[in-house]
């Protein structure tokens, strides 16, 4: 609410509009109901209506972002105007937009310049498939295929793309027996109806670490493909396409979902689990991302927001303590430790608001809140005098505004009294956190990329894209080095070898 108006409506009471002249509540009406046109223009005000950009658009209503406005009250509406316009501009017809990519027959895109190899790599059976016995270099051998490897060396405070020939060959063994080397075939993601699906394979123009790297232009930095095209390009003197790149995001997040799979265990394994939830848009519908952090363990999840999307991360028989804010879909579990900070906001905006007696309970509310977090952290628990009378003072105060005239102070009150024992678990475990402050930031890093990106569009990409979070996240917990761990992965999971896991510690 805008500071000016504030005065105009703490100051009156409903006893001093009997004392008011006509003129006084003239004058005072006037200015409510300028006021109240103020708000009401500003929340009817979106992305399509005013300067503010379309991330800044409420989630639940960004569906009906330019929709036609409803009838007018004859019921009539603009239809002469609707019928005037031509037949593709009509605002009740609905547009059918064109699938994502290029469209068949499209201009493709070629390489401006040939691929310059350094080095060749030649590929042999040694072990011979039907009799077991060696292949030696001595036998009759001939190439079969190649194809060359665009690979990012990293040196000291050096990055440089250098491109391999990978060379195939068949071996006759004594046997009588063709042993053909071909390109390893991993992992793949089929999807019913598209064209080409994702198959992981040795036989990449892409090497791992390169692969890697458009990863983490993506992911971590919040890239675009085109930007990262276009920085590929100025920087590395190097030529992608777009469909090159998207491949390479999706390689990585294909790669991650085993690993992702261990990390659930993890996290249903630990003591202590923060979690936490916020809207994230797929193909314009609302989805919502979970996230579920530990001390050494990060999984990110995109579904719906029921609460069998819970189950799924912590599982039916989780035994640990959950850090949360007040969604409904936590209350069943019954060792829980409520976020204070939320409580603290929302006793902010009492003492803040024009609620007359209820923004002193506001006041009151944040004041005892923020003590009892300082003497806990200093080391008081909940036998301490001070603090058995801090917590009284809390609920009492709940209790006395639990049946207020205002709705949001008397559901803040009922809010707390409903749900002391996770209010106050922290007093009685100092383990236990006062703030969900380790999910909210864990859930930043998706958030200002929501803003960017506008989410994903297909169930297959918002996989992936938590996926590879879900990695990324792990391995700077546990003080593993990121990215080489993500081109080892990239290149087991294209040889279809075992997947490495992430270690606790990297090893020296």
């Amino acid at each position: 609410m805008p500071p000016r108006f504030a005065p105009d409506l703490k100051d009156v009471k409903r006893t001093d509009l009997a004392t008011m002249s006509r003129e006084e509540l003239e004058d005072l009406a006037w200015r409510w109901h300028e006021l109240a046109r103020s708000l009401a223009n500003s929340a009817n005000e979106d992305s399509s209506t005013s300067s503010r950009p379309p991330s800044s658009d409420a989630p639940y209503r960004r569906g009906e972002r330019g929709k036609p406005a409803a009838a007018g009250p004859s019921g009539g509406g603009d239809a002469e105007t609707s019928a005037a316009l031509p037949e593709k501009t009509k605002p009740d017809e609905k547009k059918t937009g064109r699938p994502a990519g290029k469209k068949p027959g499209g201009r493709g895109f070629w390489r401006r310049q040939p691929i310059v190899t350094s080095a060749e790599v030649a590929h042999a059976p040694i072990v011979c498939a039907g009799c077991g016995s060696a292949l030696g270099l001595d036998l009759k051998r001939h190439c079969v295929g190649a194809h060359n490897s665009l690979e990012l060396d990293r040196g000291d405070m050096a990055l440089e793309v250098t491109a391999t020939k990978h060379v195939y060959f068949a071996v006759r063994c004594c046997c009588g027996r063709d042993n053909v080397e071909r390109p390893g075939v991993g992992l793949r993601s089929d999807i019913e109806g598209r064209r080409r699906n994702l198959l992981m394979s040795e036989r990449c123009l892409v090497g791992p670490m390169l692969a890697t790297f458009i990863a983490a232009l993506s992911l971590r930095f919040r890239m675009s493909r085109g930007k990262i095209r276009e920085f590929l390009c100025d920087w590395l003197g190097l030529e992608l396409g777009v469909a090159t790149i998207e491949r390479c995001i999706h390689e990585f997040g294909r790669a991650s979902e085993p690993i992702v799979e261990q990390l659930v265990q993890d996290v249903r394994a630990a003591d202590i689990v923060h979690i936490d939830e916020t809207p994230w848009h797929q193909g314009g519908d609302l989805r919502w991302m979970w996230v579920a952090t530990t001390a050494m363990t990060t999984v990110f999840r995109i579904a719906s927001r029921r609460k069998e999307e819970l189950t799924v991360l912590i599982g039916d028989a989780f035994l640990g303590w959950l850090v949360t804010d007040g969604y409904i879909a936590y209350r069943d579990h019954r060792r829980r430790q409520r976020c204070l900070a939320h409580l603290i906001r929302k006793g902010l905006a009492l003492m803040q608001g024009c609620y007359d007696a209820g923004s002193g309970f506001g006041r009151d509310l944040v004041r005892d809140l923020r003590r009892l977090i300082e003497r806990v952290h200093d080391g008081e628990d909940g036998d301490t005098p001070a603090v058995r009378r801090l917590m009284a003072r809390i609920r009492w105060n709940c209790q006395q505004n639990r049946h207020e005239v205002e709705n949001k102070v008397r559901e803040l009150a009922g809010e707390i009294l409903n749900d002391w024992d996770a209010v106050v678990a922290f007093v009685h475990d100092p383990r236990l956190p006062p703030t969900n402050n380790d999910a909210e930031r864990a859930l930043r890093h998706a958030v200002i990329a929501r803003r960017i990106s506008f989410g994903t569009r297909t169930d297959e990409g918002s996989r992936f894209y938590a996926a590879g979070l879900s990695v990324i996240a792990t391995c700077r917990q546990r003080g593993v080095e990121t990215w080489a761990y993500a081109g080892r992965l990239i290149a087991a999971a294209r040889a279809n070898l075992t997947l490495p896991t992430i270690p606790t510690r990297e090893v020296a």
